[in-house]
């Protein structure tokens, strides 16, 4: 194996880890969930890379916040991620580590223009490794891991200090270090916007055409979700491996009322239709047929208070602003998105900042500002006469 275990924190290995992170000054860090599978995302498996050596730490074995916390939390030591952002909300909810010294990959080969910022793109095109894609599906949460599974996960730490030496090497030509690390700073501070463990969002919203659909389906769909995710909860299964958003919706939307009829439904799991969860689905929907108009909950209303549709003037300036960002972007060969989103546009619209410190109100970024400020100011100085 060319890699180091870590399943107990008073052992050796966990010894040789906690020394290296604490004489490395730099590491590279991933982590592996149990999304896909099981029905709680929870943390599975921790890869870590120092100069040294690389290490997998198993978190269902061992609490290993404060072998790992001294280090993540430390903003002098530099953690290389790649597509960090999921990971940090990981790291803060299941181990309530706060990780500082980020560098993300991603993020600096998007601001490079590279086409292809997927890790196994940018491992080919900068040193010649060709990742494995045998375990990306993997379920990380089962136990044993295979010797074969442990390598593949090592394999999205172990070459990513070289990388990011590489981007590095160019950013720095190019004069665009700082915009990384301003990016990977506020990336860092995103995690104190996640949402909160168990705040719940309306299941209903996450259905493409559910807001058109009247008060009584909207009902019947919402409770069918909600049978799904107890039933997801109830098996430790991801919701979309219990049935599929699209047979579940198709089972409202047709008014299936008996368990025979859900065999019918393309994509229904036959042993779900079959079995008593199925039954309880029906029955569930049932009972929706005899509510009173009254005890309806139809899609969620729009908060009253919230900008609204964009003004005519608002969408002349967004537009002028559009246009030159896509200016700069060409210059720059960046994607338009990653120099600045629409939305961003749309809220300096609406904002009309006529100063550098309305421009950073409005959530823009020094590299940013630096870019595209003069020539916003000067679009909203000539809107407004």
């Amino acid at each position: 194996m060319t890699f180091i275990a870590v399943r107990d924190v008073t052992s050796p290995e966990a010894s040789r880890l906690r020394e290296d992170l604490a004489s490395s000054g730099r590491l590279a860090l991933d982590c592996e969930a149990a999304g896909f599978h099981r029905y709680s995302d929870r943390l599975c498996l921790i890869q870590v890379t120092t100069p040294a050596d690389t290490y997998i730490v198993d978190p269902l074995a061992c609490e290993p916040r404060e072998l790992l916390r001294p280090a993540l939390e430390d903003a002098s030591t530099t953690v290389v991620m790649h597509g960090a952002a999921f990971d940090l909300r990981l790291l803060k909810r299941d181990l309530d580590i706060r990780l500082r010294g980020l560098f993300d990959t991603q993020v600096a080969a998007t601001l490079l223009g590279i086409e292809g910022v997927g890790l196994a793109s940018l491992l080919e095109r900068y040193l010649g490794v060709k990742l494995s894609k045998k375990h990306q599906k993997a379920d990380w949460a089962k136990r044993p891991l295979s010797d074969e599974m442990l390598e593949y996960a090592a394999d999205d730490t172990r070459y990513l200090l070289a990388l990011a030496d590489r981007l590095v090497e160019e950013l720095e030509a190019k004069g665009r270090l700082a915009w990384v690390e301003e990016e990977c700073r506020a990336l860092e501070a995103s995690v104190y916007d996640a949402p909160e463990p168990g705040e719940t969002v309306d299941p209903v919203t996450r259905i493409k055409g559910a807001r058109d659909l009247a008060p009584r389906t909207v009902h019947a769909l919402r409770t069918a979700l909600e049978w799904r995710d107890e039933v997801a909860r109830r098996l430790d299964r991801a919701p979309f491996r219990v049935v599929s958003d699209a047979p579940l919706v198709h089972a409202v939307l047709t008014g299936v009322r008996d368990p025979r009829d859900l065999k019918a439904v393309k994509g229904f799991p036959r042993r779900m239709a079959d079995s008593p969860e199925g039954e309880d689905l029906v029955a569930r929907l049932t009972a929706v047929d005899a509510l009173p108009e009254s005890e309806l909950s139809g899609y969620p209303k729009r908060p009253r208070g919230g900008p609204g549709r964009p003004t005519p003037e608002e969408e002349a300036l967004s537009d002028t602003i559009k246009a030159i960002r896509n200016r700069v972007a060409g210059e720059l060969g960046i994607g338009r998105g990653a120099l600045l989103s629409n939305a961003a546009i749309l809220e300096l619209a609406r904002a009309r900042p006529t100063r550098e410190e309305e421009l950073r109100a409005a959530g823009l970024r020094e590299w940013q500002i630096e870019l595209l400020g003069r020539p916003v100011l000067e679009a909203v100085r000539k809107a407004d006469g």
